[in-house]
């Protein structure tokens, strides 16, 4: 079958299963598709978001994939649409024979579980058609705030580049999740399992390695009888499949009142584990999302390796303005000043934009000149993230509470309470929690963060 055949018999799949053509986004995904195509491509040629584009190919796949009785996606696509018609030849030859779409003698048949020689460098030569997903655990997506550099960044990290280990780390409430969710949204088609677990449930790595293995070997049907319980170590499976496994609130491995990554006693395997994800070949990308990260993962600084890290940061002023309009805020001549006052964090300007919804206020009446409005649910998500730090951290930010401009650190150092080398690294720890602010040598606290401090 040729491009227009292919084309024309997914339409009438499309048609007879909705009354409705083939739109143009959605032909041009089946054209792009079958000419090896990506959709970063058909983005710009359409001027519009990929992600747009992703979820248009979304929709068609799962119409196809409810019709042909098949999980289709990009890379079967061509193979499904083939056995779709070599298994309907009595039936379908009568309706389209006419037609010109049925050709016994078009191109060879592929097997249904080996791609095509062109598929697109995310590929990898051991995956089936078959896809495994355990997503139970993830969020739904709610509101979704243009975060465009961020996924590309995240897509070319793991699709292109092939990176092992990744993390995403952020102040509460700066959209770490709902990023990754999106993103796996995107993505989950490009491996053959997709799994999403929060840390929270899985204290020991053994517990989450049990349960993880437990997936791979009831989708390998693998004989688990009393005689042959004994399964695979974690990473031979990642070794010998295409995995993306996200870890969401990965800092519940790590201690509270420490410095920031330091592995509780019950959760020390899980730094094994990171390693080996980092140092041992295999086609697979573990992601962790959380307030910290692992020490090891910090300490990489080269791009040569296969670890990166992406500090979310707040929405861009377009993409947060969004927010107010959602809260019947009308624009005022300091909304600016306000999203950069709540560093455009989603969660933040939610609550303060309830707060002032429920007062019948204007950002204009309730925050004038540099006022800092806590509201008590934004209190408790503050509170949460400072009872994690360690008795040093709270001198240290203390400190920094009581300068309204950034301080040397040179200056910060000729403190007579705190010892300079503590002083450092609880500086250092800070930073990784993203609860302080580094240009060059001088720190200074988020008005936010500044503003909570005081009033402890």
């Amino acid at each position: 079958m040729n491009l227009k055949e292919m084309l024309h018999l997914a339409d009438k799949i499309v048609f007879e299963k909705t009354g409705q053509h083939l739109d143009d986004l959605q032909e041009a995904v089946v054209k792009a598709t079958l000419q090896h195509d990506t959709y970063k491509h058909l983005a710009k040629d359409f001027d519009c978001s990929e992600s747009r584009v992703r979820n248009a190919a979304s929709e068609l796949w799962q119409l196809l994939s409810e019709e042909l009785g098949e999980d289709v996606n990009k890379k079967n696509f061509r193979s499904a649409i083939h056995r779709f018609q070599v298994s309907n030849v009595s039936n379908f030859a009568k309706d389209v024979v006419g037609i010109g779409i049925f050709n016994l003698c078009g191109e060879p048949r592929h097997p249904p579980d080996i791609s095509n020689s062109h598929n697109d460098a995310t590929s990898n030569p051991k995956q089936t058609k078959t896809l495994h997903q355990d997503l139970s655990e993830m969020p739904e997506l709610g509101d979704f705030f243009d975060r465009t550099p961020e996924l590309h960044t995240l897509t070319t990290w793991i699709l292109q580049q092939r990176c092992r280990l990744i993390t995403l780390t952020g102040i509460s409430g700066i959209g770490k999740t709902t990023l990754a969710v999106q993103l796996v949204q995107q993505i989950k088609d490009e491996f053959e399992y997709a799994v999403w677990y929060t840390l929270e449930e899985f204290p020991t790595l053994e517990k989450f390695q049990s349960n993880l293995t437990q997936l791979f070997s009831n989708s390998e049907k693998q004989d688990l009888s009393p005689t042959n319980q004994k399964r695979l170590p974690l990473i031979k499976y990642l070794q010998n499949h295409r995995c993306l496994i996200v870890l969401d609130d990965v800092h519940n491995v790590f201690c509270s009142g420490e410095l920031a990554g330091k592995y509780k006693p019950e959760s020390e395997d899980y730094r094994s584990l990171f390693k080996q994800i980092e140092k041992l070949s295999h086609p697979s990308c573990l992601m962790l999302i959380g307030w910290e990260q692992p020490r090891e993962v910090t300490q990489v600084k080269s791009q040569n390796t296969s670890i990166r890290t992406l500090q979310v940061k707040g929405l861009h002023i377009a993409a947060a303005r969004e927010i107010l309009r959602d809260y019947g805020l009308e624009e005022s001549d300091n909304s600016e000043t306000f999203i950069h006052r709540y560093q455009g964090n989603p969660l933040w300007l939610k609550s303060v934009a309830n707060l002032i919804q429920d007062l019948g206020g204007g950002v204009t009446e309730l925050l004038p000149n540099d006022t800092i409005l806590l509201p008590e649910d934004l209190k408790d998500v503050l509170q949460q993230q400072f009872d994690r730090l360690s008795e040093l951290e709270k001198q240290v930010i203390s400190l920094l509470a009581k300068e309204s401009q950034p301080i040397n650190r040179a200056k910060l150092l000729e403190n007579d309470i705190i010892p300079a080398s503590d002083l450092l690294n609880a500086l250092q720890s800070l930073s990784r929690r993203c609860l302080i602010e580094q240009q060059a040598n001088f720190y200074t606290l988020p008005p936010v963060i500044r503003e909570y401090i005081k009033g402890l």
